[in-house]
């Protein structure tokens, strides 16, 4: 039997983001024990990386917004794919969660008369986001950690879950390790909510940090939880490229908001070139124009650069690939160009975007209220993931919970800018309080002796091949490359089936991986752990993006342009078959209620 130290809670978080930190509040607030678990230190969460705002219809800053228009924004990006109650509860819900973080604490730019002002953002019909300059996700992590460090709640920090823990088909804990130290840590729960974020580190280019390998979501689909969703995965169109060891590093939407434009390299405005049909009642015909809406002008229309990520990230991939890209292979985006417009433009600038003044003029020597910014598309965000509730979280698995990136229905094939904010606190929220009922009916279950035997022996693997030539950081690499040129933001059916054998190999070769040294303090052995993670949710998202066969959302492929009506109708399931087989299932969109489908044909 290897050595362990046993933690026992009502409820377990595994993830100290925005979702999981809302999550534990909400369980601790309904009497329950409470344990979190971060990869990292308390935080270091990627919540942080969240600059632009939060999205809810306050109507602070335009009265005509409301919680309708912004569930049908939210259900047109989605390409209609969302689930639909998850965009009606959102919708619904968010404004109150945000003046929730505002009575923990958060402090809001203000508006004149003193409320929480809100700024425009892409795909949003009106002004919606509230924010603190472009440090929104910070100030969330810091209210919610004031906020819940009050409450009762255990946080190990550093540590990392390598296995869900099963019985009878329900969920009983988890088993991990103290990244630190390397010592093995059980955590037995009544029920598990699982708050780990995206996948960005299955790609080479990403605005994602490291911890971000698809720990949630590979844990779920082996615990024998559904995936969906898996084929749309975002890439922000506005990511650093120069210099080399920034590249990826996001560029928030916030400084398109605040009037930035796109140019390629012969200086033109190349988003005006290609304004999809369903926006272009919406959209500005010229810069004056889409000036005026930026500036908070209700009558006229919004600037190309304010439509949805993934038709601007290829509207740039296209500039970029025909030879008018910038000179370290991006496109420039302005915003020193406001000075022809309003006085004291680099003061307003500073104090809008002081975030990414200072990233600029620290890790590039840039200074982006006299020159243009070198930008272009960088892996941001899972649409996908473990499929959910609408009312509860809970995942196909009884006594697991979701919420936040890693759980999957409310963006559908594409998320608007912003709602990952308020996606956080709403069903972070609802995550925690149906996870604390649930556990409140629920004993502690049984753990198998053979369960935590198999997992201890797993992680320690790596350290008895003495005779493999190959360390982890080779595999990780390999398959980060092989995952940006084949399942990327542009796919073609022949790509994606190359990927496959390719993954298979990768596979192998993780197999066979050796680390030296001891388990404290040791990088490699846990690239090593993190690798079976990545291999799974990458293979998940070349299936479910093979199976998808046209092009729709944030999923685009080359061969098949078009949108299939039929495939409009349907979202497709990855689920974890009876010899370990990854099965893909086509399932039907639940039909939407009536009185919902009349509030989009009225938006329309």
């Amino acid at each position: 039997m290897p050595e362990y130290t046993t933690h026992t809670y009502d409820v377990l978080v595994i993830g100290a983001g925005g979702a999981g930190l809302r999550a534990a509040i909400e369980a601790s607030a309904a009497g329950v024990s409470i344990g979190v678990i971060c990869k990292s230190l308390l935080g270091k969460a990627h919540t942080v990386m969240a600059e632009g705002g939060i999205a809810a219809a306050m109507g602070n800053v335009d009265e005509r917004d409301n919680w309708q228009v912004h569930f049908a924004d939210t259900m047109r990006g989605g390409q209609y794919l969302n689930n639909w109650r998850m965009a009606e509860l959102h919708a619904r819900e968010s404004p109150d969660c945000v003046r929730e973080l505002e009575a923990w604490g958060a402090l809001f730019d203000r508006t004149k008369d003193g409320r929480i002002l809100q700024r425009n953002f892409g795909g949003h019909k009106y002004p919606r986001l509230a924010h603190v300059g472009d440090r929104t996700g910070l100030e969330m992590i810091r209210t919610l950690q004031d906020h819940g460090i009050h409450q009762g709640i255990e946080v190990h920090m550093e540590c990392t879950v390598l296995k869900l823990l099963m019985d009878d088909g329900r969920v009983v804990g988890a088993f991990g390790y103290d990244r630190e130290r390397g010592r093995f840590l059980l955590f037995k729960a009544k029920a598990v909510v699982v708050a780990t974020g995206g996948i960005g580190r299955a790609y080479k280019i990403t605005s994602n940090s490291w911890e971000y390998t698809g720990d949630g979501l590979a844990l779920a689909y082996d615990a024998g939880a559904d995936l969906i969703d898996m084929e749309f995965l975002q890439f922000h169109p506005t990511g650093m490229v120069w210099p080399p060891s920034v590249c990826g590093i996001l560029v928030t939407e916030g400084v398109r908001g605040e009037g930035g434009v796109l140019r390629n390299k012969e200086h033109r405005r190349f988003m005006f070139d290609d304004i999809p049909e369903p926006y272009r009642t919406q959209t500005a015909d010229n810069e004056e124009e889409g000036w005026r809406y930026t500036q908070g002008d209700r009558n006229a229309r919004r600037p190309p650069e304010l439509l949805t990520r993934d038709h601007i990230a290829r509207c740039i991939v296209r500039e970029i690939k025909e030879g008018r890209g910038s000179p370290h292979g991006g496109v420039l985006l302005d915003i020193s160009w406001i000075k022809e417009r309003i006085p004291n433009a680099e003061e307003h600038i500073k104090k809008k975007l002081p975030s990414m003044y200072h990233q600029f003029k620290q890790l590039a020597d840039i200074d982006i209220t006299k020159e243009p910014m070198e930008v272009g598309p960088t892996t941001h965000y899972m649409m996908g993931g473990i499929k959910v509730d609408g009312d509860t979280q809970m995942s196909t698995v009884p006594g697991l919970f979701a919420a936040g990136e890693c759980a999957a229905g409310l963006h559908g094939a594409n998320r608007l800018g912003g709602n990952s904010l308020s996606d956080l606190l709403v069903f972070g929220k609802r995550a925690g309080y149906y996870a604390a009922c649930f556990a409140k009916k629920s004993g502690l279950g049984p753990v198998a002796d053979a369960q935590i035997n198999l997992a201890a022996s797993n992680a320690l693997a790596p350290f008895e091949r003495t005779n493999s030539a190959e360390g982890p950081y080779q595999v990780q690499q390999d398959l980060q490359e092989m995952m940006q040129n084949l399942v990327g933001i542009v796919r073609t059916g022949g790509e994606l089936e190359q990927a496959l054998p390719e993954l298979e190999r990768l596979g192998e070769r993780s197999k066979h991986l050796a680390v030296s040294g001891n388990r404290e303090y040791n990088n490699g052995w846990h690239t090593a752990l993190d690798l079976p993670n990545l291999l799974t949710v990458s293979e998940a998202v070349t299936r479910a993006a093979i199976e998808r066969q046209e092009s729709r959302g944030a999923h685009f492929r080359e061969d098949r342009p078009n949108k299939d009506p039929e495939f409009g109708k349907v979202n497709i399931i990855i689920r974890k078959g009876p010899a370990g087989e990854m099965q893909v299932i086509r399932q039907p969109v639940p039909a939407m209620p009536q009185e919902l489908k009349q509030i989009i044909e009225e938006m329309k």
